[in-house]
Parts: structure tokens; sequence; C-alpha cells
């Protein structure tokens, strides 16, 4: 048997008719740039998510760069972030000229210790980026900073900061047919300056009041994500009765299972494993894949070296990257090889 991490193919068949009409609407149209289709899609999601406002851009990244630069944020200001995400975390802070600052993370969660982040304030921090890793919502910081939420693996949690950002990468919860993005906020004056800036700064063509970029959703993106929402609410459940499946075939296996928590969206499935590496080829040599997230924490990756950060500042982080194993959870999985992989892994400890 074979059981890969994600199946696209077996996602997109129920809606395939659904898809192709909405990309030939689109096409028919000829508006590819903020067209229409945009439009309904931001009132549907932000009516989803139960916020004022969403912006849609070019990526998840692109949602934190947007976000960062509408905040006011650039060279000089420090934002607190966990090391162990996936780049573009940090990445977007330098790209707006401003100072990661990492924090450790709690080892139960994976998420940034809020404890540690309230730790790391200096008088130049103007921002702190929680991540809602693999779909579990974070813990925010009880601090008088802004907070940004990275939301790219958690669409549906809960707003607590100033805002969030979503990521419509193929592999989330909720995937568009390429890359897409979105900034989620109460605040008008944050949306508007968000909107501002996803085109280059301009409200009025060939008029530019401020730097912005080409950070602007395809509306066949848009299109293809209308088509999708409705369905998010089953696909979620899906992966959360995924995941009390594995939560209850591995409870007497030696591996540490993730911990749930209210509205978890179980983007990923991650385990802390003993012999992290030998299971992993076991699993492989039987067909299972699976995958790491993630196996180099950000503070000791070589973009980041110019930090100053040394192996051992973040004892947590760096043995999570050690442990962790993402397991298949996505909605179409079949129960039959769901308890293929639960078997095999039980088989890998007996």
């Amino acid at each position: 048997m074979r059981v890969p991490m994600l199946d696209l193919h077996a996602h997109h068949a129920p809606i395939r008719a659904e898809l192709s009409a909405a990309i030939e609407s689109v096409v028919d149209s000829g508006q590819f740039i903020l067209g229409p289709a945009l439009d309904l899609f931001e009132q549907e999601l932000a009516e989803h998510l139960g916020v004022a406002h969403v912006v849609g851009v070019s990526s998840g990244t692109d949602a934190l760069i947007c976000a960062l630069m509408a905040m006011g944020i650039g060279p000089g200001d420090e934002v607190i972030t966990t090391p162990c995400s996936f780049v573009a975390t940090a990445e977007a802070i330098m790209r707006v000229g401003a100072i990661p600052v990492f924090a450790d993370i709690d080892p139960g969660s994976f998420n940034l210790s809020p404890g540690a982040a309230e730790e790391s304030i200096t008088a130049n921090t103007r921002a702190i980026i929680p991540v809602n890793l693999f779909g579990r919502q974070a813990e925010m910081p009880l601090v008088r900073v802004p907070v940004l939420e990275d939301s790219a693996q958690s669409i549906g949690a809960p707003l607590h900061g100033l805002a969030g950002t979503l990521s419509f990468f193929p592999s989330k919860n909720l995937g568009a047919c390429g890359d897409a993005g979105a900034i989620y906020t109460d605040s008008h004056e944050l949306a508007a300056a968000c909107r501002l800036r996803r085109n280059h700064g301009t409200a009025k063509r060939y008029h530019y009041s401020v730097i912005g970029g080409n950070l602007r959703m395809d509306t066949l993106q848009a299109a293809i994500l209308r088509v999708k929402l409705p369905h998010l609410e089953r696909w979620t459940a899906d992966r959360r009765a995924n995941a009390e499946a594995y939560r209850e075939r591995l409870q007497e296996s030696p591996v540490v299972l993730p911990t749930d928590a209210p509205g978890h969206a179980w983007n990923q499935f991650v385990i802390r494993a003993p012999r992290r590496d030998e299971l992993r080829a076991h699993l492989a040599s039987a067909g299972i894949s699976t995958e790491v997230y993630y196996p180099v924490p950000l503070h000791l990756q070589p973009c980041f070296a110019d930090l100053g950060y040394q192996r051992g500042e973040f004892p947590e982080a760096e043995r999570a990257a050690a442990e962790v194993l993402g397991l298949p959870v996505y909605p179409e999985l079949p129960p039959d090889s769901l308890e293929y992989v639960a078997e095999s892994i039980r088989a890998f400890y007996s």
C-alpha cells in the first residue's frame, strides 16, 4: 500500500466541474487582476472568519510582508517570533528591514512560548508574530505590543491580535491551485493600508502615495477559492476525525502525540518520535510518506547567521527539530490507509 502525505487528485475530483466553470468564467471575463471574483471572495471569507476585512494577496509570505509594511515596521524595529516555523515567518521580517528576535517554544504545542516572548521585549520591539503551528492556535502573550498572527496553517482560528495572515498554498486546509494569501483584521485603518500597499501604493492610477509592491492575488485563484470555501468546514472536520483516529490508535506507542485544543485545524498531524529518522525510513520502505516540520530551526539557518544566534539558545525548538515527524492527515485519507500507518508505527517500536 502507498500512502501519500497529500492527495490533491482525490481532493479536487468531487468539485472538478465547479473549478473548471469558475476558471472559465474568469477567462471569459478578461478581468485577471483585482477582478470581481476577488471582491466576492474577500467578502465571503470575512463572513466565514467573523472579521470586518479580508485583503487578498499573492501568497502567505506576501501577506506577512504587506501587513508589516502597513503596520509601519521597518529598519531598526524588532519583531519577536518563533524559531520553529517555515522560513517565511522570519524572512518577511527581514524583507521589510526589521530584525527577527527569536524566543523559544512551548514543548507541548510547538508554538511560541508567551513567557519567552514577553522576556524578549525591548524598547525596540514593535510587534510579535506568533505562529499557529500545524493548525493549533498559539497562546497570546499578555503584552501591549501589536500581535500579527501567522495563521497560515490554522484558517478558522479566532482573531486575537491586530491582524492575521493566511496562506492558500495548495497543501493548506483551504488551498488554491497555485500561490495566494490573505490578511484579515477588524481594523479599518490597517485593511486600507494593506490594500494600498498590495497594489504598488496606489489608490489612483499612476499616483503613488506610499511604497508598496505587486502583492495582488490573481483573480483566477480567488475564483478557485470561492468554489472551495463552502467545503472548508467539512474538510476540517475530516482532518479532526483523522487526528482523533491516530490519537486512539497510537496512544499505547512510544511516540508523543500532539495535543488537541479548541479550534485545532489539524493542517498537520505531527508526533514526537524516538529514533525519528529510523522510523521515517521504516515508513518509507512501507510506502508511507512523512515529512519533517522542520529539520533545522530558524535561528540555525545560514540565512539568519548575521543575527548571531548559537546552537543551544533555544533548546525546546532544537529538540523538536530532532524529534518531529508529520503523518498524512488530509481529509480524503482512507480509513484503511490511516490504520496501515498506525500499524506500521506500532510494528516499528514492537
